[in-house]
């Protein structure tokens, strides 16, 4: 279940994992399962408790990175960990402002009656992030919880963050991202209608309109697969980039669906970026880049089993 705000939220004993969650990485997930073997340990319900937007949006503003999800699929995402309830909350100027004790009470204790709290080994909150694991564990008893601190999780040597996975996507290291998060990356657009270059070269293509705060790989072809809103999926070869052959200026995601010929136009796309194929070209013919495509399209075929 996922609600918005604590006010509808029936106060019941619960295990919390708490935190923003982009990405829901697989670090994110060790927290979250964590809380939700503590939660049937002690016959009470999960949750996990995240933010409307990036707290550095309303800290300072223009500041804030790049989000990997859009807050629904991020919403939804946390949801299929398995745990009972999903609460986002608005993180506004008052929430900011609340000490690290009043947003335990505000937070933790009053509408979720908190037995255990459960989040990552750095994870900060309340005003100026004085709030930490010490915290939660110093206050938690007198207010009826214990905590705990998971460990991040390492790759290769190295953390696994949302900051780690956004740099990844900026580079092109889909492969990466794919590892650090337990899954491939996902763009999500509505399908609107651009040049209609594609069909003229034999492959038309889905041009998604993509928030201008969600991470788009870097410039390249991709490979993956795309989920229909009725849940069908199908395979793409997709351009990331501007187009150059053509003069274009404007960075677009443009996805082929392979074997797939129904009109897409205002319908919501997933995406997913498994496997970077090249990078962005400029030709000088127009024959020259509809046989590239098609070398891309066969590439992206043996890459994906299909």
């Amino acid at each position: 279940m996922i609600q918005f705000g604590l006010e509808s939220v029936e106060p019941a004993p619960s295990v919390v994992s708490i935190g923003f969650f982009d990405g829901v990485h697989r670090g994110h997930q060790t927290i979250i399962r964590r809380a939700v073997r503590a939660a049937e340990d002690q016959g009470v319900r999960s949750v996990v408790v995240t933010f409307d937007r990036h707290p550095m949006e309303v800290v300072a503003p223009g500041s804030e990175p790049m989000m990997l999800m859009t807050r629904e699929r991020r919403a939804q995402t946390l949801a299929d960990q398995g745990v009972d309830l999903v609460v986002m909350l608005p993180f506004t100027d008052d929430l900011r402002h609340l000490s690290a004790e009043e947003f335990i009470d505000h937070v933790l204790v009053e509408p979720l009656q908190a037995t255990r709290v459960v989040v990552g080994a750095n994870f900060r909150f309340g005003h100026k992030a004085m709030g930490d694991v010490a915290v939660l564990s110093e206050v938690g008893p007198s207010r009826g919880f214990t905590a705990e601190g998971v460990t991040l999780l390492e790759l290769d040597g190295v953390v696994i963050s949302s900051t780690e996975i956004r740099a990844a996507v900026d580079r092109g290291d889909v492969e990466l991202a794919q590892r650090m998060l337990g899954r491939p990356h996902i763009v999500d657009g509505l399908v609107v209608r651009g040049d209609q270059r594609g069909a003229d070269l034999g492959y038309p293509t889905a041009n998604l309109e993509v928030d201008r705060r969600i991470a788009v790989p870097a410039k390249g072809i991709y490979a993956g697969m795309a989920r229909l809103a009725d849940g069908r999926e199908v395979a793409h070869a997709t351009s990331v980039g501007i187009n150059p052959t053509f003069g274009g200026t404007q960075l677009r995601v443009e996805a082929f669906l392979l074997d797939f010929d129904e009109d897409l136009y205002g319908v919501h796309l997933a995406v997913d970026f498994r496997h970077r194929l090249r990078d962005e070209a400029r030709f000088d013919r127009v024959e020259d880049l509809v046989a590239q495509i098609g070398q891309d399209v066969e590439l992206a075929r043996r890459l994906l089993g299909v």
